[in-house]
């Protein structure tokens, strides 16, 4: 069963969905598989081999990176609220399994384009909290200079090309970048990321076209959280899967449960290669919830407190917590020490953006161009 109100409280109540939480394989038409079950150590309790040892240092790490966001935008609520950032602020949180599952499956060259919601996208790519801190501050010192705020973030430096405003807009802008990245046969791919409203969008569909037309190396990843801004999936389209758009282009689709971040890494990765050996874009829809309203004050009045605590159940932090605890790799000791590296790591972030200096008024016209 899919918790009340996945994708909105309209026409759902409880209600199987068995493919909502189905992996689907990497080429189209071709057969289904669940996605991997939680909790298990070595098959047959056989003693952890050097893979098994790589695999949970990739999920302590995945964890501490899931932990850097969380206390990230935790804090960045708590100084909203003080007035001591500025402009609008959406927060992630609920969704980190999704932008550290799929940064984690990419390449040091590879391009990430974000949306409105891209603080943890950032963080899980690497990007400076400090200059991520001042930027949200509106100080000098950010990655903008205090001109673009949380919306509009740019590190260009890791290949960041930048979160936007506008919904969908990155697209368009993704392929651009995928075009030169295949004109230039380097081997690099651009990860897209979007929302379900996104998928309503002109552009999107004209984006997936062309995408598949000019196979372009580019991975389109989805962050279906149910809800377009305030409205449900259930009143904004007849589509169960968002994914199912690419379909008429040609485009292979995976739907991977994107609280799960070590499905959403392994969905990642394949389409990562896929795009990387030539062979064109990928469509990753990951099925996750925003554990907060749309942006940082929403009352969040347009969903119910039964649905949203039924999703709070499967937090991607404890739940991936949970995994390493049963598999003997994380302690009590251990985890509270990744929780307080994450949030001393937060602490040093706020005292650099508070104490940075504010743009100078005589640099207003910098980096305008018409």
């Amino acid at each position: 069963d899919v918790p009340v109100g996945f994708g909105g409280g309209i026409r759902y109540g409880s209600v199987k969905v068995p493919e909502r939480m189905v992996e689907r394989s990497g080429t189209p038409g071709g057969r289904r598989r669940a996605t991997p079950r939680q909790g298990r150590g070595a098959p047959g309790g056989r003693r952890a081999s050097r893979d098994d040892d790589g695999a949970s240092a990739l999920r302590l790490e995945m964890l501490r990176r899931m932990w850097l966001i969380r206390a990230f935008e935790e804090r960045v609520i708590e100084l909203y609220q003080q007035q001591q950032l500025q402009g609008l602020v959406h927060v992630s949180i609920g969704q980190e399994g999704v932008a550290v599952g799929v940064a984690m499956a990419m390449g040091e060259e590879d391009y990430l384009y974000g949306t409105h919601r891209s603080h943890g996208h950032f963080l899980a790519r690497g990007a400076d909290p400090d200059r991520m801190m001042a930027e949200l501050a509106g100080r000098a010192t950010g990655y903008c200079g205090g001109r673009g705020g949380s919306m509009h973030l740019v590190d260009a430096q890791r290949r960041i090309m930048g979160a936007t405003g506008i919904v969908a807009g990155n697209v368009p802008l993704a392929l651009g970048t995928a075009l030169v990245c295949k004109q230039e046969a380097r081997g690099q791919v651009v990860v897209v990321f979007f929302g379900d409203g996104a998928s309503n969008t002109g552009g999107f569909h004209e984006s997936l076209n062309i995408a598949s037309l000019w196979k372009l190396p580019v991975v389109l990843v989805c962050e279906n959280n149910g809800y377009a801004e305030f409205t449900p999936l259930s009143a904004h389209t007849v589509v169960e899967h968002i994914s199912t758009h690419g379909e008429p282009y040609g485009i292979p689709a995976q739907v991977v449960d994107g609280n799960d971040v070590s499905a959403v890494y392994q969905a990642a990765r394949a389409a990562v290669a896929r795009a990387r050996n030539g062979d064109g874009p990928t469509f990753v829809e990951c099925l996750t919830y925003r554990l907060r309203g749309h942006y940082v004050g929403d009352p969040d009045a347009y969903r119910q407190a039964q649905e949203v605590e039924e999703w709070r159940s499967r937090d991607p932090l404890p739940r991936l917590a949970g995994l390493l605890r049963e598999q003997g790799v994380l302690d009590d000791a251990r985890a509270q020490a990744l929780e307080e590296e994450a949030r001393s790591r937060v602490e040093t972030a706020v005292r650099f953006a508070l104490e940075s200096p504010q743009p100078d008024p005589g640099a207003v016209a910098e980096q305008v161009f018409a």
